[in-house]
């Protein structure tokens, strides 16, 4: 096969409908030792960012990732800007707000440190999003204890049983969203890093659903 899948050791590969790339993570977080652990995708990788008219963009080299790890210990994406949502308005519009009220409760329950990086977040238009990261091992321990303590959690309360196959993928919705928080409130430095994408982004296609989920959610409102 030419990769170990995620569905072996300690795993929670079973759940990759509901939390997709996120078992890759905690697969990663509980069978790997290594300096450094990162997350990218089938279609989405770290970039060296170059200008497609003199040099075509392309995936980082280990020597670029290693220089900018060098830089900085963490490595995020460039941030997704929403412009006229903010972060929790766009989930509401494109998911089920219920998803975030109920992170928040959580968050206020066990971790109440977060509560203040977490509501600040939420009335940005900014975020850094796709579950995607290049962090030192000692850093992912304490990422991921919190972070699936969280979801784990989450996914007690959540009643999913009527979601969409789409938003039945919460708990990695989720998780794009509490990346940021855990980051501002632990006061970690990080660098950010293009992302080339591999496949057509469809912006027209998904500029006309943005809309439509706009008017559908202002119409349920009322």
């Amino acid at each position: 096969m030419g990769f170990t899948p995620d569905n072996t050791g300690d795993n929670i590969s079973e759940k990759n409908k509901n939390y997709c790339e996120l078992t890759a993570l905690y697969w990663a977080w509980k069978n790997l030792d290594a300096d450094f652990i990162g997350l990218v995708h089938y279609r989405r990788y770290f970039s060296n960012g170059k200008l497609l008219k003199r040099k075509e963009a392309r995936i980082l080299s280990e020597a670029e990732l290693q220089k900018a790890l060098d830089r900085c210990g963490i490595l995020l994406p460039k941030p997704r800007n929403y412009w006229i949502e903010t972060n929790y308005s766009q989930y509401a519009h494109a998911h089920h707000a219920i998803d975030l009220d109920t992170t928040r409760e959580i968050l206020r329950e066990r971790y109440p440190a977060y509560i203040k990086a977490f509501d600040a977040s939420m009335q940005r238009t900014v975020g850094h999003r796709f579950n995607m990261f290049v962090m030192s091992q000692e850093s992912l321990c304490a990422y991921c204890n919190w972070l699936f303590d969280v979801l784990f959690e989450l996914e007690k309360r959540l009643d999913i049983s009527a979601y969409s196959p789409y938003d039945a993928r919460v708990f990695g919705f989720v998780a794009e969203r509490l990346l940021d928080i855990w980051i501002e409130t632990n006061r970690v430095p990080y660098m950010e890093m293009p992302v080339l994408n591999t496949e057509s982004q469809h912006w027209i296609r998904k500029g006309t659903a943005f809309i439509k989920r706009k008017i559908t959610y202002k119409a349920h409102e009322k």
